[in-house]
């Protein structure tokens, strides 16, 4: 028997296909590509937040998401393309696996990404789970992201669309995980043709625009949500220089990221930057853009998809707005790395992911402890 279209040996028609369903466009436009290709499609949502958990309780702002009005949209299209559609709670997990950790990751100073602690914990693993226990032979989700046999498995690619590329939030998918993930729309070269699939299936969901902010914080206010979960991460400190001269004071570290130059409130004078967050002394660290160049990379919790190279080159990104740049990847052990950057790079921050590529392939990535520049190593 040969291969269908998602590389999955049975018809079409005896392929069960679980779809995370967010109530958005490319989850919808998923659903309705795989059921007009006719598979046997489930879609699945999962209520993950109460918006009235955020400052701005009951409120949702465009281009943000908003909990009741996703699950209704969802619902709709699953009734719109008549596939069974359910809807489960997965709140508890969600506040634990990410919006906890997300608080605390401010209060440590760090800069978090819950979009990458989500799909690693509630999407990729507790809905993973849910979909064999609904008897799917796939997960497919709307990400932008391809996914290909390679000779020692499946192997995860960028987007073909490098503006909606979205393998920076994927990098901790793991080999096992990949093996039951489906993307189907990792090879749309614009969002255009997504729209084109949702407006093609009259999807009630077909003009709605992206959500742009946290999920979990609709107004916007991260700060706010973490000071009403973490009441002591709002002491206020000192901003100082790099050799400690007292600039000003600050209302908590959790105002603040790496690279940051607004907010500051340090009045007149050269532009100054967030250097540094120091969690225990409460210190802001300031300086000029060009101190921020960062060399070497220290990463943690490393996903590795690739071979079994200990050393080699490749390209790394630092943040997901930034583009890859060349450097020197050393796998360590216990899941650690090194990785020194061909030229520094501004605005690395503990708590971002550093994510590895070779050409379009991802080969994994982990989390940024610490970063040096080279001309004053640690």
């Amino acid at each position: 028997m040969s291969l269908n279209l998602l590389g999955i040996d049975k018809p079409a028609l005896a392929t069960r296909v679980v779809v995370a369903m967010s109530g958005g466009v490319d989850s919808s436009a998923t659903a309705a590509l795989l059921k007009s290709q006719g598979f046997d499609v489930v879609g699945v949502t999962l209520q993950l937040y109460d918006v009235a958990v955020t400052p701005a309780a009951g409120t949702c702002r465009p281009n943000t998401c908003c909990a009741g009005k996703d699950i209704h949209d969802a619902r709709a299209v699953a009734d719109a393309l008549g596939i069974p559609h359910y809807v489960l709670n997965f709140e508890d997990n969600f506040r634990r696996d990410v919006i906890e950790r997300f608080a605390d990751a401010y209060v440590a100073g760090q800069t978090p990404i819950p979009c990458v602690l989500c799909n690693q914990t509630v999407k990729f693993r507790d809905l993973l789970g849910v979909a064999k226990d609904l008897g799917g032979d796939a997960l497919a989700t709307g990400h932008y992201v391809r996914r290909r046999m390679g000779p020692l498995g499946p192997e995860l690619l960028k987007g073909a669309d490098p503006a909606r590329d979205q393998s920076y939030f994927l990098f901790a998918t793991t080999r096992e995980q990949l093996e039951f993930l489906r993307f189907p729309l990792g090879g749309m070269m614009s969002k255009d043709e997504t729209r084109a699939i949702a407006a093609r299936h009259r999807l009630p969901v077909a003009a709605k625009r992206d959500s742009q902010d946290i999920c979990f914080v609709p107004d916007g206010d991260y700060a706010a949500l973490v000071s009403g979960m973490r009441p002591g991460a709002s002491r206020p400190g000192e901003i100082v220089d790099a050799a400690g001269n007292v600039l000003g004071r600050h209302p908590g570290i959790i105002h603040y990221t790496i690279g940051q130059r607004r907010g500051l409130g340090l009045g007149g004078g050269p532009p100054l930057y967030v250097q540094e967050v120091d969690a225990e002394t409460r210190r802001v660290v300031v300086g000029p853009r060009e101190a921020l160049g960062r060399t070497l990379i220290r990463v943690h919790g490393v996903n590795w998809l690739g071979g079994a190279e200990t050393e080699l080159r490749v390209e790394v990104r630092v943040r997901s707005t930034r583009p890859p740049a060349p450097a020197l990847l050393r796998r360590l052990d216990g899941g650690e790395a090194e990785v020194i950057l061909d030229q520094p790079e501004q605005g690395v921050a503990p708590g971002q992911a550093c994510v590895f590529y070779c050409d379009e392939r991802v080969l994994g990535g982990g989390w940024i402890v610490s970063s040096y520049s080279l001309a004053s190593p640690p």
